[in-house]
């Protein structure tokens, strides 16, 4: 079947980016699992930076699942509370490592399913850690996604994450989509900001981007 012009942007667009972040990678630190299912809880509404080193102090108190499963939901807070959102996000760490330790013997689960019925675990999450941790097919529509995929003429107009997913799903190869999105936010941060003009002058894009010197 004939590929689509929008199939044959993202295949151009993502060979660019792979020259031009060839060691793209998650920029949450993690070494298990459950260690990423937390950090993306903190990463909602704060920055990857300040997760990483808040991480580093909850994990020198609960260095497991099951320690942070037994601790008091108090204690958590005291110690996520700088990434903002910190009863919230507690509460949902709390019951999520409940649920490892009860359900799956302080396992992550492995189906995307199972990863999106857990506490505070959406469909960016959930395909974060699939993505990730299992290698399986995976688009992570965070802010930086969103915009580009906008910007670059892949999606029209959509600001919604689910939607914007299940379009790039129609035309991203599904062995690209994780290593795609990484680099998507590796160019947003560098090159194709948000809070300051697009460096378009800079970007590899720049001759087959709809949006050049557009801040949109």
């Amino acid at each position: 079947m004939p590929k689509t012009k929008k199939q044959k942007l993202a295949l151009e667009i993502i060979e660019r980016l792979r020259t031009e972040y060839p060691d793209a990678t998650c920029s949450l630190d993690y070494d298990q699992a459950w260690k990423l299912l937390v950090s993306v809880r903190l990463a909602a509404q704060c920055t990857d930076e300040r997760v990483n080193v808040i991480v580093e102090k909850l994990y020198e108190k609960y260095p497991d699942v099951q320690s942070l499963a037994d601790a008091d939901v108090d204690k958590i807070e005291e110690i996520v509370r700088p990434c903002g959102l910190g009863k919230s996000k507690a509460r949902d760490i709390s019951a999520c490592m409940k649920i490892l330790r009860d359900k799956y013997d302080c396992q992550v689960p492995k189906t995307f399913e199972e990863l999106l019925a857990l506490p505070g675990v959406g469909r960016k999450s959930a395909n974060l850690i699939m993505g990730d941790v299992f290698g399986e097919p995976a688009i992570v529509t965070d802010t930086h996604c969103i915009r580009l995929t906008n910007r670059m003429g892949l999606v029209d107009g959509i600001k919604e994450p689910k939607k914007v997913e299940m379009a790039l799903w129609k035309i991203i190869p599904p062995e690209e989509g994780s290593d795609f999105c990484h680099r998507l936010v590796y160019h947003g941060r560098a090159v194709c900001t948000a809070r300051t003009t697009p460096y378009c002058d800079k970007c590899c894009l720049q001759d087959i981007c709809p949006k050049v010197g557009v801040q949109k």
